[in-house]
């Protein structure tokens, strides 16, 4: 019988290894180079927000009838140039500096930080710098003309309160709808408010909706400074925009913007929308789905423009 032959020192030293390895157990982490990765992460993302686009959210119905409650968009912050407010949660204090600045055309609906407060509005450009403007029995005179405005069919929001007036109470919310209330043959009831096709000097051509007589429906003549421009709601009657004092809620929270608007305080453009949910969703994703208004997603916010209307 032959004796069990001993471990070469190579089989041994390749085991006494592995003994070695199990008992050290797993590598630590580098959480310095984790903690760095992340920091540079959440920079790149703050870049992004800051310089080039950030999704925005539709709270109110001030923009009604193109933009509704619940939409989500797309915000170009390259538009017109950068400015304190393009930074990422307004984090620098209001100043009047601009890079690279450029003035927004006719028709651009755009992301403004009200004057007294630091919140982004949505609201369209109506006036541009060197323009005299006024508002005349709800119509804009534009230099001494009226703008082209003309009927088009009604547009038909629906009949219900939590997904237009935003948390405000019904009735201060739906002043003047209630006549407009109508039963579709679907059984569904809508409200189908007077709209209207306004045209601006360079053929931007969007709808807007007027219902109600309201103080804001005449606004006196002035001209828009330089560096400003004038910026108002397509709901004249909800929306406290360039017409209204900072004091002035009309009908909507927070005030107006006294006045035209200088273009340090304009934060960049709506482009698309990406894609809008109508209230109904819940918190659980499943609901999500059967929220998403059909038709919307990836619709340009850019307005038409109509070249036989432009001004000469």
């Amino acid at each position: 019988m032959r004796e069990p032959s001993a471990p070469s020192s190579e089989n041994s030293t390749s085991a006494k290894a592995k003994g070695k390895g199990k008992g050290k157990g797993k590598e630590k982490v580098n959480w310095l180079h984790e903690v760095r990765g992340l920091a540079l992460m959440l920079l790149g993302v703050l870049a992004f927000h800051s310089f080039v686009a950030k999704p925005f959210y539709i709270p109110s119905i001030s923009m009604m009838p193109g933009l509704l409650v619940g939409d989500r968009l797309v915000v170009s912050k390259y538009a017109y140039g950068w400015n304190w407010s393009s930074i990422s949660f307004h984090a620098l204090p209001r100043s009047d500096w601009r890079i690279l600045g450029s003035t927004p055309e006719y028709g651009d609906i755009v992301i403004v930080v009200p004057g007294n407060r630091k919140e982004d509005l949505i609201k369209r450009v109506v006036a541009r710098p060197g323009d005299r403007i006024a508002v005349i029995d709800g119509r804009i005179r534009l230099n001494g003309r009226f703008i082209p405005r003309e009927v088009v069919p009604a547009t038909q929001l629906g009949a219900d309160p939590a997904l237009q007036c935003d948390g405000q109470e019904v009735g201060h919310c739906y002043d003047g709808f209630e006549a407009f209330r109508t039963r579709l043959p679907s059984g569904r009831e809508v409200y189908e408010m007077p709209t209207y096709r306004e045209t601006l000097p360079n053929g931007a051509s969007y709808n807007v909706i007027d219902y109600m007589n309201q103080r804001l429906d005449n606004y006196p003549e002035t001209r828009v400074p330089e560096g400003h421009v004038f910026l108002m709601g397509d709901d004249r009657d909800r929306s406290s925009d360039s017409r209204a004092p900072f004091d002035d809620w009309a009908g909507v929270p927070g005030g107006g913007l006294n006045g035209p608007v200088p273009l340090s305080d304009i934060g960049g453009r709506a482009e698309f929308i990406t894609f809008s949910l109508d209230g109904t969703q819940t918190w659980n994703p499943l609901t999500w789905w059967s929220a998403l208004r059909p038709g919307r997603a990836l619709t340009s916010l850019r307005p038409a423009l109509d070249a036989s209307k432009a001004a000469q």
